[in-house]
């Protein structure tokens, strides 16, 4: 999960300074902290959060009134910007992301907490991070593929950590290849090695194995146990497929996705957008 701050790794400006802390681990907890800390940047952030992982609209309804007491803050902007692809208004998305990226390009980055933590309790992501990436998504979602490659590059580059750089490459590869550049695509496909150690995005680095022709179809579809599984890899098998010609097989998958939905997952929303 890509969720909110945050381990200081460097001093940022902003309106309300970032504290070093964990996620409250329930709406409840979130909801409490926020009633009696209503001036903290991050008790509101952490109460729309976990709002937002059932009420989308009320989640960006939360963020909007805290940009109001807090201007330009890219916290807010990177979680609204999100909620809004969840929504599926990928214009207000790139406007938010857009900005949070240029107030935040160039300037010490954060270690941002998961309100899910994974297995391990290990953070993989930053707020720069979250911002580039779910700016390149809303980008790849509304069909603008040269932009989305050049800010996944960039990611893939300064990635932290082997889970930043694998989800930034798959999706990075998928920019390339469906804007039409499968050269290019499979040139940054020869970077990736199965000795990775992932944490979280697993499905992510077999998806990038299997384009690289290293994992066979049927040992990727093998891993395919959960809803988000189904989506994240059936996703990547149309994405792929569809950009190399294979519309049968880009019509069969996108058809799996979207048969686990609705869902806000990011797979799910791409096969919605992908027309065969």
């Amino acid at each position: 999960m890509r969720l909110l701050p945050l381990v200081i790794i460097g001093l940022v400006a902003s309106a309300a300074e970032a504290q070093t802390t964990v996620s409250p681990g329930s709406l409840p907890s979130a909801r409490t902290a926020a009633e009696q800390n209503p001036t903290s940047l991050e008790a509101v952030i952490w109460h729309a959060r976990f709002v937002g992982y059932t009420d989308f609209a009320a989640a960006v309804a939360m963020y909007s009134a805290a940009l109001q007491r807090w201007p330009d803050e890219p916290w807010l902007l990177r979680h609204r910007g999100h909620r809004y692809i969840s929504l599926r208004q990928f214009d207000a998305a790139k406007a938010d992301l857009s900005r949070g990226f240029e107030l935040t390009r160039g300037k010490p980055d954060l270690v941002e907490q998961d309100g899910q933590p994974n297995p391990s309790g290990i953070p993989t992501s930053t707020l720069q991070s979250n911002i580039r990436y779910h700016l390149a998504l809303a980008q790849f979602l509304t069909g603008d593929f040269a932009p989305a490659a050049e800010i996944w590059a960039e990611d893939a580059r300064v990635a932290k950590n082997l889970d930043q750089r694998a989800a930034a490459t798959y999706w990075w590869v998928l920019s390339l290849a469906r804007g039409g550049d499968l050269g290019a695509a499979r040139r940054v496909l020869g970077t990736v090695r199965a000795d990775w150690t992932i944490i979280e995005n697993g499905s992510y680095h077999r998806l990038l194995l299997w384009m690289k022709g290293e994992l066979p179809e049927a040992e990727l579809r093998a891993s395919m146990t959960t809803p988000l599984e189904r989506q994240t890899i059936g996703n990547g098998l149309a994405q792929w497929k569809f950009a190399t010609g294979d519309r049968a097989g880009a019509t069969a998958a996108r058809a799996e996705v979207l048969a686990t939905g609705p869902s806000a997952a990011f797979g799910f929303i791409a096969a919605e957008q992908l027309r065969p």
